[in-house]
């Protein structure tokens, strides 16, 4: 039995749909995270998403009860309708193919209301706290602390700036830019834990009759909630103007009734938009140069002037300032 005969009789036991009614699976484009992506279709417009995950990738596992929990707590992500982990299949509502991403090209009038939608579902996400979270039946990868925050800086400095830069560090430089990112982590660390997406971009915003749905949360954990505002609001996948940036950090910041001033806020918000445009320009150095998706490679140059400018914003990051800028030349 091949796994596409698998994943027809998983669709079909899932779906009810009897062998004799014709039925089609479809390959969808991949993605970055060790999953197949299949649309099963059948009848006049009638369809689900299959997946076929790779259960080595731990967080993939925990896909399916965090998509059940977040739906019973108001979250908005699809339907979870049959489950195979013996097989590692899911079978999920399908969304249709419109992303936040696809409006990007968009009038900001219409754009303003989608992301103002999707940073009141955000805000709803970072308002289940740590405690009281039903970890016995909702397993997630372990939160946000000093080692993640480490180990996506190191994820940076390896996949991008050593091996899509080229550039080595000299020791006293890597000494100053690690007591640096030192205390970035601890300014993360200062702040109560908050369940968080960990990659809230435009593509992990479905659109549906006008209302966003997340999807690709399997590696949600908690974590500081300005990790998920910094995906969202400086996204190198979607350009923004400086006032267009400003509204959405001010609708947040007056919807999750901030216990902090204004500018504390933002400072907070900057300090997470640099740790995780770090992070990104890792993954994309890691999945584009590693992995050999090369299209991930294409968003490096966006990236990295989100990283610039987020990193201005923090006074205390001299030194990464300099590495940004040769990396900025190492790439012409």
């Amino acid at each position: 039995m091949t796994q596409h005969d698998h994943i027809m009789a998983f669709a079909r036991r899932t779906t009810g749909v009897d062998g004799s009614i014709p039925a089609t699976v479809s390959p969808l484009a991949a993605r970055g995270s060790d999953r197949a992506f299949y649309h099963f279709s059948w009848g006049e417009d009638r369809s689900v998403i299959i997946i076929d995950y790779d259960p080595g990738r731990t967080e993939n596992r925990y896909y399916a009860d965090i998509a059940l929990y977040l739906r019973s707590m108001r979250v908005p992500v699809p339907e979870m309708l049959g489950h195979d982990p013996e097989n590692h299949l899911m079978a999920m509502e399908d969304l249709g193919s419109e992303d936040l991403h696809a409006f990007a090209g968009h009038d900001w009038p219409a754009r303003r209301v989608l992301y103002q939608k999707t940073l009141t579902a955000a805000s709803r996400l970072h308002g289940i706290p740590e405690k009281g979270f039903p970890s016995g039946s909702v397993t997630l990868m372990d939160g946000f602390g000093p080692e993640l925050y480490l180990f996506e800086q190191e994820y940076f400095l390896e996949h991008f700036v050593g091996k899509h830069c080229d550039i080595v560090l000299e020791p006293a430089f890597g000494s100053r830019l690690m007591s640096e990112l030192s205390r970035l982590t601890d300014d993360l660390c200062s702040m109560p834990r908050c369940l968080v997406h960990r990659d809230l971009q435009s593509q992990n915003v479905m659109i549906r009759d006008s209302e966003p749905y997340f999807i690709d949360f399997q590696g949600m954990r908690f974590g500081n909630p300005f990790y998920d505002l910094g995906s969202l609001v400086c996204d190198p996948y979607v350009a923004f103007t400086r006032g267009q940036r400003e509204e959405l950090l001010s609708f947040y910041y007056v919807l999750s009734s901030q216990e902090v001033d204004w500018y504390a806020f933002q400072a907070s918000f900057w300090s997470a938009s640099v740790e995780r445009l770090m992070q990104a320009l890792g993954a994309y150095g890691f999945l584009g140069r590693t992995k050999g998706l090369a299209g991930f490679l294409d968003h490096i140059p966006a990236g990295l002037r989100n990283l610039s400018m987020a990193a201005s914003r923090v006074p205390s990051l001299a030194t990464l300032r300099d590495l940004i800028r040769e990396c900025s030349v190492a790439l012409g």
